[in-house]
């Protein structure tokens, strides 16, 4: 079998695959939010686009924001809308959306924004979400970085295996990553088996790889102004994100944290 789903179809093993117990990610946004918001607002408004099971933008609507979340994994919404009913849940292509606004706040998380391999798909993605936010609000976005990879190896040696239990079976996933160069891209196999499994299930996938500077210009052409660009802490990072902590500016590490204004319209 090949290019298969499993992941997204699904969603309780992709959270066993990828656990979150004391909602870092979504903690994190509300952190950036109350440091960089130019004004404060009692139920501030939401969008989390690439929202995957929900659980990110579930568990900031209980920290009292007003929330939507946005996937193009029909699975994964219907399991976000079951665990999360207070958030409204759309499905939609992250290059060409259109919902009622503005929002204060877009976010973007787990390298979702890199499933756009080409220029204009990078370009339609930010102009969606400067198009919804209102003048001064927030686009957060947290990816890989393009710039680990200049130097940093250590992502690309070799394969990694890992094993959780759902509903009582193992499975198993060899994962292995490599470079395209020509299309810049990080491209990702991940190889499953479980008891049952006739033969192992290949699944594909590939992320755009941004550079800083790449990125900052991207942003300044679709009328966005960069406020805040670190590669530590995150929810993804070694040491993870901690309340208060600094923001490192030194863009080497394998993740990028990205914090951006939408510029006011001119008169």
């Amino acid at each position: 079998m090949s290019d298969g789903n499993l992941l997204t179809d699904n969603p309780e093993l992709y959270e066993q695959q990828f656990p979150d117990p004391g909602h870092r990610a979504a903690r994190f946004v509300d952190d950036l939010v109350r440091r960089f918001a130019d004004r404060t607002d009692p139920t501030p408004r939401l969008l989390d686009v690439g929202c995957g099971t929900g659980r990110d933008v579930g568990h900031l609507t209980t920290l009292g924001y007003t929330t939507v979340g946005l996937d193009t994994s029909v699975p994964m919404l219907t399991y976000a809308r079951r665990r999360h009913p207070a958030v409204r849940f759309v499905h939609a292509d992250l290059r060409d959306f259109d919902l009622t606004g503005p929002f204060d706040v877009v976010t973007c998380l787990d390298s979702a924004m890199l499933y756009c391999h080409t220029n204009a798909d990078l370009t339609a993605f930010l102009r969606c979400c400067h198009r919804h936010l209102r003048p001064g609000g927030l686009l957060l976005a947290e990816m890989r970085n393009g710039a680990f990879f200049l130097g940093g190896t250590e992502l690309l040696d070799g394969t990694r295996t890992r094993t959780v239990s759902w509903r009582g079976v193992p499975y198993t996933s060899a994962t292995r990553l490599w470079i395209d160069h020509g299309g810049q891209l990080l491209r990702r196999e991940r190889v499953w088996t479980w008891p049952a499994c006739p033969r192992p299930l290949v699944q594909t996938s590939a992320w755009r790889l941004l550079f800083p500077a790449e990125l900052r210009y991207l942003l300044d052409t679709t009328g966005f102004d960069v406020v805040a660009l670190f590669d530590t802490p995150g929810p993804r990072t070694d040491p993870p994100w901690q309340p208060t902590a600094a923001l490192s500016p030194a863009l080497s590490g394998d993740r990028l944290h990205l914090v951006a204004r939408r510029r006011t319209d001119p008169d």
